[in-house]
């Protein structure tokens, strides 16, 4: 099968057996703040998806990391195209979904966009 019917990691999406959900903000704290991070899910993509002692997944689906004042624990996106600070940046974004498809990992981004924050920009104009 070619890479182009395949998408960007792994298998075709129909043949996806196991999608493992991730919450960054509980999942991995990688920078010991107390909170959870992209940056501690960098470090756990072997466990997730590697060789020998691993879960085995095919797919991460990834809670919202956004900018956002957190009034519903980050489901109250007030920025759907940047990272809140308290999980790292776009550049950990980016570093993470490049390790992910570097390991055949499929990633879901949880777009969310009922419940967008007042903070919003469609919301203040």
């Amino acid at each position: 099968m070619r890479r182009k019917e395949m998408g960007l990691a792994g298998k075709p999406w129909g043949d996806v057996n196991a999608i493992y959900q991730i919450y960054p903000r509980s999942f991995m704290d990688a920078n010991s703040d107390g909170v959870g991070d992209l940056r501690g899910v960098i470090d756990k993509l072997d466990y997730l998806k590697g060789h020998g002692r691993s879960l085995g997944v095919d797919a991460l689906w990834i809670s919202p990391f956004y900018p956002s004042p957190m009034a519903d624990f980050g489901y109250d996106v007030s920025d759907y195209c940047d990272v809140h600070p308290m999980f790292g940046t776009l550049d950990d974004f980016k570093e993470l979904l490049e390790g992910a498809h570097a390991r055949d990992l499929k990633v879901i981004v949880d777009f969310v966009p009922n419940p967008t924050s007042i903070e919003h920009p469609w919301f203040q104009e």
